[in-house]
């Protein structure tokens, strides 16, 4: 598996410290315009950008699910820091720019609706380096803090 951003003490796990980069360099802005990377079909403004930029919050926990894949591929990791639960948060990220995630799929989501308190969000994410392609499966876990969604952790595909 590809180790895309590493935690600051160097530790990995398959997808939640490994933060994908979009092409170029990592903190790649994305233009309101273009069609949002978490593949949901609405433009990054009317998506996931309203979350990235703070003038909204997830509602549901597919919601950050995609939102937070959209910041892995726009190497946002201050938006990915703040969206996890601090008990399982690392310190820090560093970006690999050489990965690159350019597909998201909704396998399947448990509860985390705007009423609920947890949820989980199964998944499987695409991305290439210089190796070739590959993909992610992850059943992830969310809790609602607050009225906030936050990343739990998640269970890798092994």
């Amino acid at each position: 598996m590809p180790h895309s951003w590493r935690s600051r003490a160097g530790a990995h796990r398959k997808w939640s410290n490994d933060l994908p980069s979009r092409p170029g360099t990592a903190g790649t802005s994305l233009a309101d315009s273009v069609r949002c990377p978490c593949l949901s079909g609405e433009t990054y403004g009317a998506c996931c950008g309203r979350y990235l930029g703070e003038t909204a919050q997830a509602p549901t926990a597919e919601a950050l699910m995609r939102s937070r894949y959209t910041a892995f591929a726009a190497g946002d990791p201050g938006y990915l820091l703040r969206t996890w639960h601090p008990r399982t948060r690392p310190g820090t990220l560093e970006p690999d720019p050489g990965l690159r995630w350019y597909r998201l799929d909704i396998l399947a989501v448990t509860a985390g609706g705007p009423l609920d308190t947890a949820g989980t969000v199964e998944f499987r994410a695409y991305f290439k380096d210089d190796g070739g392609a590959g993909s992610q499966h992850e059943l992830s876990r969310f809790v609602r803090v607050d009225g906030r969604w936050l990343y739990l952790d998640g269970v890798p595909d092994r």
